[in-house]
């Protein structure tokens, strides 16, 4: 691709680098110049134009970005047609995003000419919401840029994974230190936070803050066969022998992991029981903040698995609040 000046009268099908206003009509930046533009350009006295010239070898930057989103297009996944240098990808689904940030890296460093932007991995996304945006920079591609792109976009390709509705089934425990309003907020929280993954809370039980009491309670929702298991202490769980994982494991369960390097949610457990996953909640879960609970929660709907590794790997950005926002939990 040639970019510069050219005389105005022989800019015949070149693009038109930036905008011109010519009386009361506007050509607008990547318009391919007519005879009867250039003529219209002449009259009011304009004799050079900035303009791009294509070469034989090139493709065109729309033609470019739709291919490049094409070769991007992975299950649940749909491409806008492009426009002006630009294709965005489309969520087909409401899920977490799939994808392999250091495929995505490989691509943008084929040449600056061609961008990839896309959510980061496990972002949830609503069905219909932008996944990716590819833009190229000029207003054209050499086709040797092109085919290496493309040769790097089968390695980025993003999915996304949807959420399946999970039946979910809810164990507060209380003492008389623990305010009736917060117990009934934390219902209402963790019903519109499964919600939002559509999934809903199926059943819910109260009890005294033990062990026994604990396992009892969690026992009886069991027997509903609940998807998932959820259970919240009248405060938070600090040791493994804490009330809750002591109850989980009367329940001949196992603890997989208790903390993650999310904040919120440092707090959290992660076990089952006769292959139910149950979680012990942090206190931030009360919250209808985003955390690290929800973090969890996507994944798990996704069918994604959250053992102690996948837990382990999420401290680089685990940090979701800053200091100013930060409070003690119950």
């Amino acid at each position: 691709m040639r970019f510069g000046e050219e005389k105005t009268a022989e800019a015949e099908g070149t693009i038109l680098a930036h905008s011109l206003r010519v009386g009361r009509s506007m050509l607008r930046k990547g318009h391919l110049l007519t005879r009867a533009d250039l003529d219209t350009l002449a009259a009011a006295g304009i004799e050079d134009v900035t303009v791009a010239r294509l070469d034989v070898d090139d493709v065109g930057e729309s033609d470019a970005a739709g291919r490049i989103a094409d070769a991007l297009r992975g299950e649940n996944v749909s491409a806008n047609p492009p426009r002006n240098g630009r294709a965005d990808l489309l969520a087909g689904e409401s899920g977490i995003v799939a994808l392999d940030p250091g495929a995505v890296d490989t691509l943008n460093a084929v040449a600056e000419e061609v961008t990839v932007a896309t959510l980061g991995r496990w972002a949830p996304v609503h069905a219909g919401e932008r996944v990716a945006t590819i833009k190229i920079i000029p207003f054209a591609v050499s086709t040797g840029t092109l085919e290496k792109c493309l040769a790097s976009a089968d390695a980025a390709r993003l999915k996304v994974l949807p959420f399946r509705p999970l039946a979910a089934r809810l164990v507060q425990s209380v003492d008389e230190g623990l305010k009736t309003s917060i117990v009934e907020k934390t219902s209402m929280v963790t019903s519109e936070r499964l919600a939002r993954i559509g999934s809903r809370l199926a059943g819910e039980a109260r009890c005294a803050h033990d062990a026994e009491a604990v396992a009892r309670a969690m026992a009886a929702e069991l027997d509903a066969k609940p998807d998932i298991m959820m259970v919240i202490g009248a405060s938070a769980i600090v040791d493994r022998r804490d009330v809750i994982p002591a109850a989980i494991e009367k329940l001949g369960g196992k603890i997989e992991r208790l903390g993650m390097p999310v904040e919120p949610g440092n707090l959290i457990l992660t076990g089952e029981i006769g292959g139910v996953p149950v979680l012990g909640l942090p206190g931030c879960a009360r919250s209808p903040a985003r955390n690290g609970l929800d973090w969890v929660l996507e994944r798990i709907s996704a069918g994604i698995p959250v053992g102690r590794g996948e837990i382990g790997a999420m401290g680089v950005g685990g940090l979701l609040i800053g200091r100013e926002d930060d409070k003690d939990y119950l």
